[in-house]
C-alpha cells in the first residue's frame, strides 16, 4: 500500500512565488497578495499628497505674516519638487536592491518632520530647508509605492501605475477643507504640524506591510501595448534617444500643472473671485475651495482611468488625446476663468487632462525598457517633474512683468498642443522600433 505524501508550506508561502501574472493565474491567494501590495501603496502616496498639493493653501497666509513675496515663498515649492524628483533614481536603485520597506520607513519619517519644520520656519532659508527634507521623503514613497506597482502587475501597467499616482493625485481631497479650515481658525502653523505628523505617522507605519515583487515577470502579450523582452540597466536607457523623447515630453505637459498646482490661488486672487461663493448641486464653497477639492478628485481619477484606456489603445494614442485636451482646458481656463463657476469647471478639466501624465510615462517606461530595473529607470525619468519645477519661478515673474496670466497660459497651451503631436509622431515610431530591435537582440 503505498503511502500519502504530506507537503509542508514553507512560512513565506503567503508570499506569491509564481513569476506568471498574465493568463493562468498563481492562485487567488497570489491575486489577492498584489492587490494588497497596490492597496498599501495607494493609501501611502494619498498620505504624502498634500505636501505638493495643498501648498497653495500656506503661501498667501505665510506671505501675509511675514510679508515675503511669493516668488520667494515659492522657492520652497521648487526645492520640494527638485528634491521630490531628481532623488527618485537613487531611492529607486535602493528599492530595486533592497526592497521597498526600508526606503518607505525613512520616507514617511522625512515626511512628518518637513512640515513639522514648516510650523517653525521664522526664516526663508529655514523654509527651504524644511521643502527639501519634506521632497526627500515624498520622493522615497512615490518613487516606492510606483515602482512597485509596476513589477507587481506587468499585465495591467498603466492602471495599476494610475491607481497608484491617484492616491497621490486625490489623496489630498478629503483633506483640503479639513486644513483650509484649520488654517482660517488656529493658522497655518498648526495646519502644518498636525497634518504633518499625522500623516508621516501612517505612512511609517504602513511601510512594514510592503514587500519585494517576484522577479522575471512575464510581459503581456497585448497587440495595443507592446512590451521589450529584456530588461535594460539604467546606465544603458540613459543611452537609448527613446528616453530623452519620454523625457522632453515629460518636462513640456508637466511645467503647465505645476504652473496651475502651485499658482492656483495667486490666479483665483488676480481674477477676484477666491471668496466667491460657487453652487454646484447644492454645495456651496469658496471658489478656490471648491476648485481645490474637485481638482484634487478629477486629478486622482484621470490616473487610473488614461492608465486603463493605455492598457486597451496604447500609450502614444492616449498621450495624445490627453494632451490635445489639456493644451484646449489651458487656453479655457484663461478666456472664462474669470467667471466663479468657470474657474471651478476648467480647472477641474486642467487636472483632469495634466494628472495622466504620472500613470502614462511610468508604465510607458516599464513597456520601453523592463520590469527588473523598473523603479530605478522611471525614477530616472520622473526627474523631469523637477526640471518642470524651475519653470514655476518664472511663471510668477513672466505674470508680474506683463501684468497678467495671458502669456503663461499661452505658453502652457502650446507647448501640450506640441507634446501631444510629439506623442504619436515621434515617439511611437522610435518606441515601435526600439522594442524590435530588442527582440531581435533575444
Amino acid at each position: 500500500m503505498t503511502r500519502p505524501t504530506i507537503t509542508i508550506a514553507a512560512p513565506h508561502a503567503a508570499i506569491p512565488t509564481s513569476t506568471d501574472f498574465h493568463g493562468a493565474v498563481t492562485g487567488a491567494r497570489s491575486q489577492r497578495y498584489r492587490w494588497g501590495q497596490l492597496v498599501v501603496g495607494i493609501v501611502c502616496m494619498a498620505m504624502i499628497a498634500n505636501l505638493q498639493y495643498g501648498w497653495t493653501l500656506f503661501v498667501n497666509p505665510i506671505a501675509d505674516k511675514h510679508g515675503w513675496s511669493r516668488a520667494a515663498i515659492q522657492v520652497a515649492f521648487t526645492i520640494f519638487v527638485l528634491t521630490e524628483t531628481w532623488l527618485v533614481p537613487i531611492e529607486g536603485y535602493l528599492v530595486d536592491r533592497f526592497g521597498p520597506r526600508p526606503v518607505v520607513l525613512v520616507g514617511g519619517v522625512l515626511c512628518g518632520l518637513g512640515w513639522a519644520l514648516n510650523s517653525v520656519a521664522s526664516s526663508l532659508p529655514l523654509l527651504y530647508v524644511a521643502a527639501a527634507i519634506g521632497g526627500i521623503g515624498a520622493g522615497a514613497v512615490y518613487g516606492t509605492c510606483v515602482g512597485n506597482a509596476l513589477k507587481w502587475f506587468p499585465d495591467r501597467r498603466g492602471l495599476a501605475a494610475g491607481m497608484t499616482a491617484a492616491g497621490f493625485g486625490a489623496g489630498s481631497a478629503i483633506t483640503i477643507i479639513p486644513i483650509s479650515a484649520m488654517i482660517q481658525s488656529h493658522g497655518y502653523e498648526a495646519a502644518f504640524l498636525y497634518f504633518g505628523l499625522g500623516q508621516g505617522l501612517i505612512v511609517f507605519l504602513l511601510g512594514w506591510v510592503l514587500t519585494r515583487p517576484p522577479e522575471h515577470v512575464k510581459a503581456t502579450d497585448s497587440r495595443n501595448v507592446q512590451q521589450t523582452r529584456r530588461d535594460y540597466k539604467p546606465s544603458e536607457v540613459l543611452r537609448s534617444p527613446v528616453f530623452w523623447v519620454m523625457y522632453a515630453m515629460f518636462v513640456m505637459v508637466a511645467a503647465g500643472g505645476l504652473m496651475a498646482t502651485a499658482q492656483l490661488a495667486p490666479i483665483a486672487k488676480d481674477f477676484k473671485i477666491i471668496d466667491v461663493p460657487v453652487n454646484i448641486m447644492g454645495l456651496v464653497l469658496p471658489a478656490l475651495t471648491f476648485a481645490l477639492a474637485i481638482d484634487r478628485v478629477l486629478n486622482g481619477l484621470t490616473r487610473p482611468f488614461f492608465g486603463w484606456v493605455s492598457d486597451k489603445i496604447g500609450r502614444e494614442q492616449t498621450m495624445f488625446i490627453a494632451f490635445a485636451l489639456e493644451s484646449v482646458g489651458i487656453l479655457a481656463l484663461y478666456h472664462w476663468g474669470h467667471n466663479p463657476i468657470l474657474f471651478v469647471l476648467l480647472t477641474g478639466l486642467v487636472f483632469f487632462a495634466w494628472g495622466e501624465i504620472y500613470s502614462l510615462f511610468p508604465s510607458t517606461c516599464a513597456d520601453t525598457f523592463g520590469g527588473k530595473y523598473a523603479a530605478s529607470n522611471a525614477g530616472m525619468l520622473y526627474t523631469a517633474k523637477g526640471t518642470a519645477s524651475l519653470l514655476v519661478p518664472l511663471s510668477s515673474v513672466l505674470a508680474a512683468a506683463t501684468g497678467s496670466w495671458q502669456a503663461v497660459f499661452i505658453a502652457a497651451s502650446v507647448v501640450n498642443a506640441v507634446a501631444a503631436l510629439m506623442a504619436w509622431f515621434v515617439l511611437r515610431p522610435m518606441r515601435r522600433r526600439h522594442i524590435e530591435q530588442s527582440r531581435q537582440i533575444l
